[in-house]
């Protein structure tokens, strides 16, 4: 089992390079991957998110990619011709109108001029940069799943810790439920007795009224849903991405437990159905963790 939440770093430092990615991943119903990277990788961020795909299948995840090429290459100075001749034409105008300061503007002066030289830096990552990348990367996630893995486990071992009290709830409303009718019959009889004080009551219609009651308060069948339910979720939790599973299946447990509440007409069926809802919100909420 993984959780969906993490984070993971990786690193490469070899021949000039310095490349660091880092991964941060939250809740999501499906995969969403936005990366935050240097101009230079704009044209592989769909690679980027393949190798991701590979690892995650939902959750959000933030990519953040920090690079520093120190590596020694031909790189060609671009003259702004423009911004040049502004300097000139400006040291010229200064001269007319003060002449008896010197003009000094000489061509290595201009050359040193904000914006007049550019270094031409490349527009797309070439291989190696990219393979230093790739390698960062794969670091990443590396830990990124050793920490979901981890979460998950604790996420799996509370989940699983829940439903033994969710189990045990089913079986005191399983317990309960058949002295409902019976309390019913005995509440009826008594009730129509006072009420009729003196005449003889048809015991017959007592037990009919008795046994409409318990049909349409039978709770067997959901009783024995909510049974496989909890076997089935034990079974899931064995497996490594189990979210949406898990998260079907507690919607199932939803269900069976309000048709009981509404069905069983028993206070402590009812305080105990509630107990029931309460703990099913509880692996609610841990589900949604879960990748």
């Amino acid at each position: 089992m993984l959780s969906m939440t993490g984070y993971g770093r990786g690193g490469y430092s070899a021949g000039g390079l310095e490349l660091t990615v880092e991964i941060k991943t939250v809740n999501n119903r499906y995969l969403d991957v936005a990366i935050k990277s240097p101009r230079i990788f704009a044209a592989h961020e769909e690679a980027i998110r393949g190798v991701v795909r590979e690892k995650l299948t939902r959750g959000h995840a933030d990519i953040f990619i920090t690079f520093s090429d120190k590596r020694e290459s031909c790189r060609e100075l671009c003259l702004d011709e423009g911004a040049a001749r502004a300097y000139v034409n400006a040291a010229a105008k200064v001269a007319e109108l003060f002449p008896e300061i010197t003009n000094d503007v000489t061509v290595t002066s201009v050359l040193r001029y904000p914006e007049v030289l550019k270094a031409d830096d490349p527009a797309e990552a070439d291989g190696q940069l990219i393979a230093a990348m790739t390698a960062a990367l794969e670091s990443a996630l590396e830990k990124l799943n050793t920490m979901r893995q981890n979460e998950g486990e604790k996420l799996k071992n509370d989940m699983l810790s829940r439903m033994q009290t969710i189990e045990r709830l089913v079986n005191e409303i399983r317990e309960r439920a058949p002295l409902v009718a019976e309390g019913y019959r005995v509440k009826l009889g008594a009730k129509i007795k006072k009420i009729l004080e003196g005449v003889e009551v048809d015991e017959a219609r007592i037990l009919t009224e008795a046994a409409i009651f318990a049909d349409k308060s039978n709770i067997d069948e959901e009783l024995t849903r909510l049974g496989s339910h909890i076997a089935q979720f034990r079974q899931i939790c064995g497996d490594e991405i189990v979210g949406r599973k898990l998260d079907f299946l507690v919607q199932e447990f939803n269900r069976e437990t309000n048709t009981i509440c509404s069905k069983s007409n028993d206070l402590e069926i009812t305080r105990l159905g509630l107990a029931l809802k309460n703990e099913i919100e509880k692996v609610r909420e841990q589900v949604q963790n879960v990748e």
